[in-house]
């Protein structure tokens, strides 16, 4: 049986910081479409929000959209910015790139893997076509060696056209003496990033564990770049406050430790909404559902805590070892591609998961769009490319790729008609395979440019939307029929098709608090529910949250109020739902932990995972495992910028009766390092010139 003790818990997001000599902090939260950015005051110990700006996320150079974004807010706060004593970041860059499939090319260095264990967990999958080095060594379970670590199929190993390496051992968390000598000898050999996964998860499930380090590290040239961005704005501002990024927990940790494990950023925005959820609205139970460009976020508030997810963050298919909250996400977003699937004759809209430019912001920046789009109408066909654009993002020389080089070639900065540069349907395949490279940009019709057209948002080009809507409402099915008699029609349409959509995101995440089955949610009466009954139907059956919906981002209003009123609950919709994830950035708490496990493998040893101590007393073993992992979790903390560390130790202990004794078969011990983030200490006030 298990035995649980010593354990005190505190909410890893909540920050209960007292008054402070700096009361100004900056929060940042850059998503797919938006970089959003608040100023914080404390006043008598709790933050207050002085001021919010928004500008457009510039992904072929992120520094301007975060410069746009901070100084907007400076202005609005008419503050001085050397006043600034925290910036906290969160992003939906990282979950965004895994829920749309993107990310560098990798290569996956294995140790003691066997070929099964390459298609568990959707390893081999995840990896494609990236390189695939397996070294033999490894050790066992209690972290004694089974074979010897042999390096020489890295000799002479051609690693160019990668971004990143990622090390893996099958029980690297029990011993990690191989993958660290692995990563020495790479890091004599190349210049690239290297991630172990020993440092990410102290977790058993090699193949789950690896996969992990893959995303890591198909994601850090990804993270780094936003944080050089961020870095060179802020001192271009001359902001020197420390800078601070939120986990996939919502707790925060330093921005030179996440460039390292940018994987924990994975639910960062998501997690950032959470804890701004429940400082804007003051509720302990909820169901929180966020609507950004990409995706859209649905977790639970239970007596004012996030749900930790006990099996790791799931994100895009991937179920990884992140400890993040339990929340579901989902290619859902105001900038969702609007494309049709074929059901029976008909044609269904269906939205996502990939994000697209919007027809109406591609033409307010580009208005010879306009002509192109002429030129379609005029045709009176319903092509499947009409109103579809692409253009180059970036080059980074030749591909291993041939067809999809040489239509990289062929492509420019300005934005051209996919008819008129596809050279056949063929082409078709290549043109994903650079947009999931994230080398090209792709603009097309979305739930923006739907609420646009019928004057729900403030308008960028309007009548370019119009007329991509009209020209998607050509399109037919098998049975003949167009889709929409006309663009306005079918903009109603799939604005009515995201509202369903987050009424079904949210009764999922219901059903999985509850305990339900994954697909519930697919049930034919379910289904029947949330389309809501016919006129003539007898029997109306119905389904009601218990609990509000908690609506944010910048169209939440346009959706969730109507989504809730499908699940008989209602939609509470805060001020400042639009910026509730850069508010989420600067309320937490930096929070790290550090685990070991004492297993026994025979009779009087006791084997402690990490180092591989051996002790013949269990006593001595305990104590050197509390002592380690206290040790390890304050050390951890600080380099994640915590200052007024607390750590608490918690021991979860397996023991069985052998011939009559109580006996130790397994021990957990993990300790929990909770502290502030360490503010600059600096005088506030307003702008130079000004009063203070």
């Amino acid at each position: 049986m298990w035995r649980r003790y010593r354990f005190l818990r505190q909410s890893p997001i909540f920050s209960t910081r007292t008054s402070s000599p700096v009361t100004l902090s900056l929060g940042i939260d850059t998503g797919g479409t938006f970089t959003d950015a608040v100023v914080m005051e404390e006043v008598e110990g709790r933050p207050r929000l002085l001021a919010k700006a928004k500008a457009p996320t510039t992904h072929d150079d992120l520094a301007v959209g975060v410069g746009e974004a901070i100084g907007a807010v400076l202005d609005q706060a008419d503050c001085d910015p050397k006043a600034i004593g925290l910036v906290s970041l969160s992003t939906t860059l990282a979950t965004n790139a895994l829920v749309e499939g993107r990310g560098e090319r990798v290569a996956l260095v294995s140790i003691g893997f066997g070929e099964g264990d390459m298609h568990r967990a959707g390893l081999a999958e995840t990896l494609g076509s990236d390189p695939l080095v397996t070294l033999p060594g490894g050790h066992d379970t209690h972290g004694r060696e089974v074979k010897a670590l042999d390096l020489s199929a890295l000799d002479g190993q051609d690693f160019s056209g990668v971004k990143g390496i990622a090390v893996a051992g099958l029980f690297a968390t029990r011993n990690p003496t191989h993958e660290n000598a692995v990563r020495q000898a790479l890091v004599a050999q190349t210049d690239l990033p290297v991630t172990c996964s020993h440092d990410l998860s102290p977790r058993l499930n090699g193949p789950k564990r690896a996969l992990t380090t893959v995303l890591n590290a198909r994601l850090v040239p990804m993270i780094g770049a936003l944080l050089v961005a961020v870095r060179s704005v802020l001192e271009e501002r001359n902001i020197a406050a420390p800078l601070m990024v939120v986990r996939g927990d919502g707790a925060l940790v330093s921005a030179d430790f996440a460039a390292g494990r940018p994987i924990e950023t994975i639910l960062s925005g998501p997690a950032a909404s959470l804890v701004g959820a429940r400082f804007l609205t003051g509720m302990d139970n909820a169901l929180v559902v966020d609507i950004g460009g990409t995706t859209s976020d649905a977790a639970v508030l239970a007596e004012g805590r996030p749900i930790i997810d006990p099996d790791g963050a799931f994100v895009g298919g991937h179920r990884t070892m992140v400890e993040a909250v339990a929340m579901q996400t989902h290619g859902l977003g105001g900038d969702s591609a609007v494309t049709f699937a074929l059901d029976g004759l008909k044609l269904r809209i269906a939205l996502g998961p990939a994000r697209h430019v919007p027809i109406s912001r591609l033409a307010a920046r580009f208005p010879q769009i306009h002509q192109h789009l002429d030129k379609q109408l005029a045709t009176g066909l319903g092509r499947r490319e009409d109103g579809l654009f692409v253009w180059q993002r970036r080059n980074d020389g030749h591909m291993a790729d041939p067809a999809a080089d040489r239509l990289l070639q062929r492509l420019g900065a300005e934005p051209q008609p996919v008819s008129a540069v596809l050279e056949g349907q063929a082409e078709h395949a290549a043109l994903q395979r650079l947009f999931t490279r994230g080398l090209v940009g792709l603009a097309s019709i979305t739930p923006t440019d739907a609420a646009h057209m019928l004057g729900l948002h403030a308008p960028d080009d309007v009548a370019a939307a119009q007329k991509a809507l009209d020209l998607m409402a050509r399109r037919k099915g098998a049975d003949g029929l167009r889709v929409a008699v006309n663009g306005g029609e079918l903009a109603a349409r799939i604005l009515e098709t995201v509202e369903r959509r987050s009424a079904e995101i949210a009764l999922q995440s219901a059903f999985l608090r509850d305990g339900q089955t994954d697909g519930l949610v697919d049930n034919d009466l379910v289904q029947q529910v949330l389309d809501g009954p016919g006129v003539e139907a007898l029997a109306r059956p119905s389904i009601t949250l218990s609990v509000p919906i908690i609506g944010l981002g910048a169209s939440a209003y346009l959706h969730h109020p109507k989504a809730a009123r499908r699940l008989g609950t209602h939609a509470e919709i805060p001020t400042h739902a639009d910026v509730a994830n850069a508010i989420g950035a600067v309320v937490g708490q930096v929070v790290q932990r550090a685990e070991r496990v004492i297993s026994r493998p025979e009779e009087g040893r006791f084997v402690l995972s990490g180092e591989s101590q051996v002790f013949a007393d269990e006593k001595a073993a305990f104590a050197s495992a509390e002592q380690a992992v206290r040790e390890e979790a304050e050390a951890l903390a600080r380099d994640a910028g915590a200052s007024e560390i607390v750590v608490r130790v918690i021991c979860q202990e397996r023991r069985a009766k052998i011939e009559g004794r109580d006996t130790l078969v397994e021990a957990t011990i993990t300790a929990t390092a909770t502290g502030r983030p360490s503010f600059k200490a600096q005088s506030v006030g307003k702008r130079a010139g000004n009063q203070p």
